[in-house]
């Protein structure tokens, strides 16, 4: 893809993610200021990389993004239009995190897709909740339907992928759009997102790292 083209993607993409965001509900106040969302979070033989990830929310008045017109973890996966967003508030939390033309080879194993995203958010009076999207999505050379449902699994050659993997509770919601996991060898999240303070068992986001904060947001 052209960098013009590829431009007016990341563009296209963006507005989306923003206007999902400023889309949801707001009710009451949140119970905790907590949130973060990351494109990608890697870890392949001890080896840690971190994509667009916008760090921790800091207050109620913090609103931070991360981006990038393409990413990549050497001899593992590449993507493009990578974009993170959390934002704190008075009424809600909400993160998003998103990516495009992903493209993985792991341990025997390849996989694809056109576009991943995840979004968590916690809302008072309606509590936490999250959804994904993935578009495209094909696994050692077959599409896979993509159900909706939280924690599909697609087993894989040494490991599993689990597919819109949530972790839900009472203070907040984790959500990861893809989660790949070969034994002893690599434990890879696209598109996580953070809103409030997720159950502790289960996956968590990989180092979420530093993005740039933009104080004075909603």
């Amino acid at each position: 893809m052209n960098r013009p083209a590829l431009n007016r993607r990341n563009l296209i993409i963006l507005a989306l993610v923003c206007g999902g965001l400023m889309a949801w509900p707001t009710l009451g106040l949140a119970q905790s200021v907590a949130g973060n969302a990351q494109a990608v979070g890697a870890t392949v033989l001890g080896t840690t990389t971190v994509l667009a990830s916008t760090g921790n929310l800091t207050g109620s008045s913090d609103a931070r993004q991360a981006s990038a017109i393409a990413g990549s973890v050497p001899s593992v996966l590449s993507a493009d239009s990578l974009h993170a967003t959390a934002v704190g508030g008075p009424d809600e939390i909400a993160s998003e995190a998103s990516l495009g033309s992903l493209a993985m080879t792991l341990a025997g194993n390849t996989l694809s897709a056109a576009f991943v995203m995840a979004r968590a958010f916690d809302v008072t009076g309606s509590g936490p909740a999250g959804q994904s999207s993935i578009d495209g999505l094909s696994v050692n050379g077959l599409a896979i339907s993509v159900t909706g449902a939280a924690n599909q699994t697609v087993p894989l050659v040494g490991g599993s992928l689990i597919i819109n993997e949530q972790q839900i509770g009472s203070t907040g919601a984790l959500v990861n759009a893809l989660h790949l996991v070969i034994s002893g060898v690599a434990d890879v999240v696209i598109g996580s997102a953070t809103a409030g303070t997720p159950p502790s068992s289960g996956s968590t986001l990989l180092n979420p790292g530093s993005g740039s904060s933009l104080p004075g947001l909603p």
